[in-house]
């Protein structure tokens, strides 16, 4: 990646302020047109810019400004930064570890049945996969469906539960509100389950009641016939 200068049109106010350099030179080295730069100069642009320093910022030498100074046709170069900035990476699709990408499928089944709210991009990006995949394993269409178990992508390492939680939080942000019988749909307050509870137990007791009575009567009768049965030996 090429170096490039910071602040630009505050550096070509500074250039233009401090230096001899021509309009082109200054126009060369900050990327700016040569008419902007006499503009600058005019001070009918960049007003109530402050001008940057590039030697102090480390862009620029004082030498490398006097031999553009000396030499019309001399183009300025930049230092070479001391400290190197790494570059960021371009986010891609997330890289699965060959290990891991036969458990895919597993997670995306896990997924697909417990957070139906998540689009296929999302589950792309928390497991790595392609959207084809993910609509084979939805439809049952997978060549290995019936071999398929669900299993948590965050237990088998293809993604981090603080990833898993932001999508889910994305997905429910788009989710229509619950409707008014969802949310009358409530518990039964607590003296409707203490009458409930009232009427349950009065009606046991009775059947209580009613067993203890039978159970008493039939051990009656069961006494009373082998003293029948006695009596008839007897005569």
């Amino acid at each position: 990646m090429a170096q490039q200068l910071l602040m630009p049109k505050a550096t070509a106010v500074w250039l233009v302020d401090n230096t001899a350099l021509s309009f082109d030179q200054i126009a060369q080295f900050c990327k700016l047109h040569p008419l902007e730069v006499k503009a600058i100069a005019d001070g009918e642009a960049a007003q109530g810019i402050k001008g940057l320093d590039p030697i102090a910022t480390g862009q620029l030498s004082r030498d490398e400004i006097q031999r553009g100074e000396a030499d019309v046709n001399y183009k300025l170069k930049l230092l070479e930064p001391k400290v190197r900035v790494p570059e960021s990476k371009r986010r891609g699709p997330r890289y699965t570890p060959v290990s891991k990408r036969q458990d895919r499928p597993n997670a995306i089944l896990w997924l697909v049945r417990n957070h139906p709210e998540l689009k296929d991009a999302q589950i792309s990006r928390l497991v790595g996969t392609t959207k084809s995949t993910i609509e084979q394993i939805r439809e049952r269409t997978h060549w290995n469906s019936a071999n398929l178990a669900p299993m948590d992508p965050v237990t088998l390492g293809l993604c981090s539960q603080i990833d898993l939680d932001l999508e889910v939080e994305r997905a429910s942000k788009g989710r229509p509100l619950p409707s008014t019988a969802e949310v009358g749909a409530t518990l039964q307050s607590a003296s409707e389950t203490e009458n409930l509870d009232f009427d349950y137990r009065s009606d046991r007791e009775e059947e209580k009641e009613i067993d203890a009575d039978a159970v008493f009567a039939k051990l009656n009768s069961l006494k009373s016939t082998p003293r029948d049965e006695d009596e008839d030996d007897r005569y």
